[in-house]
């Protein structure tokens, strides 16, 4: 990766792109320690802190702790993911956006991004307001902020915040180096590595624990990156053959190639999609009020049974990544389009006759394949929730998520400077 970068940044054409990228983040990370007025920060970093693992430390983590500093981005890039995932489901549930995205081609596209960012404002608002009335309601507000003018300014700086970030990601994308979303949200949990380790170190001298089991901890997130690289980067092979085909009189086809399918090719989508709503009635019920064992033992039975640290919580998350990865991996991968491309472009595979017989097989190699890759995404998202049962700490639960985003954004980029920099080989082949 380091070689890649170092290839790239002799290209001046890509060190622009690379600075340019560089930029942004920086303006995105000076946005970030910016707080919005009428917030005591102090207040509602030690509110957020003791929720635990809900909702609320996803957004936290991912904005790069700007959440819980009520920062000017501290909404970040997560209207904009919520946004995109209801887009992508609703364009597999209603007819006329599905033959957007499908026939609709460049302008399609453009069409359902410009949906995806009006959307984006839209949830934006509902969040702003969201976190204003828990604020306000939690009297996390600063001595006199209680009157509109707090609040409408307030909710207008997040949701310009998020609207900024967004525009920032699009920019990333177009003028700098990978996929701008990414490069953002990559940024932003890689921010939270010293405040981490400095947390862990904390809790560690304060637990007075073995330091054996803190190398022991350490050699199994080496080795949880080395599982997610090669899953990351393993895919299944279908052999495919093309029959020779004579147009004119030059004879086509007659090769063999393969048709690949990633293990893991919905991402860490299911694993955000099922934590939000898995720790979604934890988080509701802690903006009402945890409730006591004195006042209502009944109440403070369940809160504790579906509490993010329960097994109940994490048999409920675990069937939910299963659930979302087969439901992404259908939208994304079609087999009955596939074996109709196949026998159109003369193709087969090689045992199966074209038509339904080929469509069985995909699909049945498909749902191994899923199967696979959604257990993997669901041991990777409990672990850290079982060694933070184990050791008593809640800043380990969604560890397995940012560890999933880092890694696969990181690959992302590198393969996308190493694209660039072949076609400019191409290029320069060609003049």
């Amino acid at each position: 990766m380091i070689q890649t970068i170092r290839k790239a940044w002799g290209i001046p054409e890509l060190r622009k792109k690379i600075i340019f990228t560089l930029l942004i983040l920086l303006i995105f990370r000076i946005g970030n320690a910016i707080t919005v007025p009428y917030v005591n920060t102090d207040l509602l970093a030690t509110y957020l802190d003791q929720m635990g693992a809900t909702i609320l430390g996803l957004y936290n983590v991912m904005s790069g702790g700007a959440f819980a500093n009520a920062t000017v981005f501290a909404l970040s890039i997560q209207p904009y993911i919520n946004s995109s995932i209801i887009i992508q489901l609703l364009t597999v549930a209603i007819p006329s956006l599905e033959r957007l995205a499908r026939d609709g081609g460049e302008e399609g596209r453009k069409k359902i991004q410009s949906i995806t960012r009006y959307t984006t404002v839209a949830i934006a608002i509902l969040q702003s307001v969201g976190y204003y009335f828990m604020m306000r309601n939690a009297n996390l507000l600063q001595t006199g902020a209680d009157g509109i003018w707090p609040a409408l300014v307030i909710i207008v700086t997040f949701i310009a915040g998020s609207s900024f970030v967004m525009w920032m990601g699009e920019q990333v994308t177009e003028f700098g180096v990978g996929n701008g979303i990414s490069i953002i949200l990559f940024a932003g949990i890689l921010s939270r590595v010293p405040v981490m380790v400095s947390q862990g170190i904390a809790f560690g001298s304060q637990a007075a624990i073995n330091w054996l089991w803190v190398a022991v901890l350490l050699v199994a997130m080496l080795a949880l990156v080395v599982f997610i690289v090669f899953i990351n980067d393993a895919e299944r092979r279908i052999p495919v053959q093309y029959a020779k085909r004579q147009v004119g009189r030059k004879m086509y086809g007659g090769q063999s190639t393969h048709l690949p399918m990633k293990v893991n090719m919905s991402g860490v989508l299911p694993v955000i999609f099922a934590q939000s709503i898995a720790s979604l009635p934890i988080t509701v019920w802690t903006f009402i009020g945890i409730p006591t064992k004195e006042e209502s033992p009944v109440a403070y039975a369940i809160y504790n049974a579906i509490d993010t640290k329960s097994i109940i919580y994490m048999v409920v998350y675990f069937i939910m990544i299963i659930g979302f990865s087969y439901f992404y991996s259908s939208i994304q991968f079609n087999p009955v389009e596939i074996a109709n491309n196949l026998k159109k472009q003369g193709g087969f595979i090689p045992g199966f006759r074209p038509g339904k017989p080929t469509v069985d097989f995909i699909r049945k190699v498909l749902n191994k394949i899923t199967l696979f890759g959604a257990i993997y995404l669901g041991i990777v998202a409990i672990c850290p929730l079982i060694v933070g049962k184990i050791v008593g700490s809640d800043h380990l639960a969604i560890g397995g998520t940012s560890v999933i985003i880092v890694v696969g954004v990181a690959l992302e980029t590198v393969k996308a400077l190493e694209s660039q920099m072949l076609m400019r080989q191409y290029k320069g082949f060609l003049e």
